[in-house]
């Protein structure tokens, strides 16, 4: 009877589906009987009876299930088996739905904890042994030169096989917290970086790029930023530590001191880099994503800063979002500057890391906050001004904390008369907990948000003076800003904002009714390209049904049919597909017809 309460519990924790073929081999009709049936349950799970044989395709993957097939558990050992099952648990939820990597130390520490808690289990419940490392790549290397005859070496395609023979299939997903871009995904990419291009000649900027793969050196700094941690890094042949750029600015930076004397200030640039970073993928943040960048060098005053604020405001405008949809928080790093150091006396080099340190209220509790913070030194009763100081909502409240003289209510009082002046001051939203977790910003900071709270900040940026001081250069007056490609395409299709887009620009389908006519198709297709006509020829025999969907498809204006009629005539017929009208034009006379339209 103890081993029909065993079963019991089998049920509660292992599939029915995968017991019913159990259950019928000991004759029991019906998974519900086997709670009626005793004397059944007992004669499936006796102690000869060995776990492959009755549960082949569970005894791999469930514990318990080997636990109950073998004999009666005790208590200690049930509770062992328990600890495994639930730490197994937690390395799947931190590789799946956390997406960390095998590397990652939370993976590491909580992988070793299961291999410690398995090893206290009774010898006959550990399951096979599972293979090293080395013994891995021992039999891979065995089987490789099993398979090139002992000599010279074998594409990894070839040698993408299993060990009895069978071809291993491919996992064709991209990597995680990367893309794929189809036709349909690059049309509206293609859309997003030409309004971001429009909207940066509009304001006056100029294009630059740089390369994707960088110096480590540029982003490893000393403040404790995350950027530091999420490089994709390496090091090449020739020893030299490379990364995969996570942000563009240092780029830029160093493009500027490489020809700083030859350059003429102020300058206006734009880019829209591919940037990289290895973080947690959630909604609208993806390890990879392109940025558009603009930065203002050379300008000393707060005009730089309104200025990108306008072009930011103005391409938002654009796609059709409002003031009521997203707003941009503005604060400076100035009021952390003289609370901090010229208040609270803390000490000015460490100044950079709290900044980030606080940076981090919009993600971690405000107490975890506020311990890492009393760990730099700064004492409780700090923390407490600190916090009530952020918490503030308007200039005459933080001026009198820091003084009617501040530097930084001066600095922001200013930026919202200019928006006032630009015509954006409905976007914009007094909040001083806007700190920037980059090391480098040192005056104005912004970051847009979207107003119903779902998304993550939609773009951010701000002032960074010194950032050309820390390359080793003189310092020159910079400010920017990063816009995402990720958020701004979630939150377009929040707002139901997303344009609909055709996958191509062609405008004509050329389509021959037979193979006689294909050398004529193609004269006609060269005459209307030639004219500035996106064309596309039908490249094999169809069907005339097929040449219509597929320009339908296509989002075609005109079908141009040539016809065994039509073309012994010299013509080729056109089908405005809008109207439904039909014109027979000469096949010389293709180039003139197009410049008419």
């Amino acid at each position: 009877m103890r081993r029909a309460n065993c079963l019991l519990m089998l049920l509660r924790l292992s599939s029915a589906v995968a017991l019913l073929p159990v259950a019928r081999r000991a004759g029991v009709k019906s998974l519900p009987a086997i709670a009626r049936c005793g004397k059944a349950t007992a004669s499936l799970l006796t102690a000869q009876s060995p776990a492959s044989v009755l549960f082949p395709r569970l005894v791999r993957r469930s514990m318990t299930v080997r636990a109950c097939t073998t004999a009666e558990l005790s208590p200690e050992v049930a509770a062992a088996v328990a600890a495994v099952d639930a730490q197994a648990q937690e390395v799947s939820r931190l590789k799946g739905d956390e997406g960390l990597g095998n590397k990652d130390p939370q993976v590491e520490a909580a992988v070793a904890e299961l291999l410690r808690l398995k090893a206290l289990l009774p010898e006959s419940l550990q399951g096979p042994k599972r293979r090293t490392k080395e013994e891995k790549k021992a039999q891979k290397a065995q089987e490789q030169k099993a398979q090139s005859g002992g000599e010279g070496r074998t594409s990894a395609a070839v040698t993408q096989v299993k060990s009895e023979g069978k071809q291993q299939a491919m996992d064709l997903n991209p990597p995680r917290g990367t893309r794929d871009f189809y036709p349909e995904d690059m049309a509206l990419r293609s859309w997003l970086f030409g309004q971001w291009r429009e909207t940066a000649r509009l304001y006056g900027f100029e294009e630059y790029d740089a390369p994707v793969l960088e110096s480590e050196e540029l982003y490893v700094r000393k403040a404790g930023e995350d950027v530091t941690s999420q490089l994709y890094n390496m090091e090449d042949r020739s020893g030299r530590r490379l990364a995969l750029r996570p942000e563009m600015t240092p780029s830029l930076a160093r493009m500027v001191l490489a020809r700083r004397n030859a350059l003429a200030l102020p300058l206006k640039w734009y880019s829209i880099p591919q940037c990289w970073r290895y973080e947690r993928t959630t909604r609208g943040r993806r390890r990879e994503h392109y940025q558009w960048n603009l930065d203002v060098w050379g300008a000393e005053g707060l005009t730089a800063e309104a200025e990108l604020l306008g072009a930011a405001v103005g391409f938002m405008s654009k796609v059709g979002l409002t003031s009521e949809e997203v707003g941009v928080k503005v604060s400076t790093r100035s009021v952390l500057s003289e609370l901090l150091v010229g208040k609270l006396g803390l000490a000015p080099e460490r100044f950079a890391a709290t900044c980030v340190l606080i940076d981090k209220l919009d993600k971690l509790p405000q107490e975890e906050v506020r311990t890492a913070l009393q760990e730099q030194g700064l004492p409780a009763e700090s923390c407490d001004l600190l916090f009530s100081t952020l918490a503030l909502t308007d200039l005459d409240a933080l001026a009198k904390v820091l003084g009617d003289d501040s530097p930084a209510v001066s600095e922001l009082t200013e930026v919202f008369r200019l928006g006032a002046a630009y015509g954006y001051s409905d976007w914009l939203v007094l909040d001083l907990t806007v700190v920037r977790g980059l090391a480098y910003y040192t005056g104005i900071v912004f970051e847009g948000f979207d107003r119903s709270g779902e998304l993550r900040a939609i773009f951010g940026g701000g002032r960074y003076d010194k950032l050309l001081g820390s390359f080793g250069g003189e310092d020159l007056p910079a400010a920017g800003f990063g816009f995402g490609d990720a958020v701004i395409v979630e939150l377009l299709k929040m707002t139901d904002k997303l344009p609909s887009l055709s996958r191509t620009e062609v405008q004509a389908v050329v389509f021959p009714f037979d193979e006689q006519l294909r050398e004529t198709a193609m004269g006609a297709a060269a005459a209307l390209r030639g004219a500035g006509m996106a064309t596309d020829l039908v490249l094999d025999k169809k069907k005339t049904k097929w040449a219509f969907k597929h320009a339908e498809r296509l989002g075609a204006e005109y079908l141009v049919f040539i016809a065994p009629s039509e073309a012994a005539a010299g013509n080729a017929r056109i089908k405005d597909l809008a109207s439904g009208e039909e014109v027979d034009v000469p096949l010389a006379g293709l180039a003139e017809w197009v410049a008419k339209k």
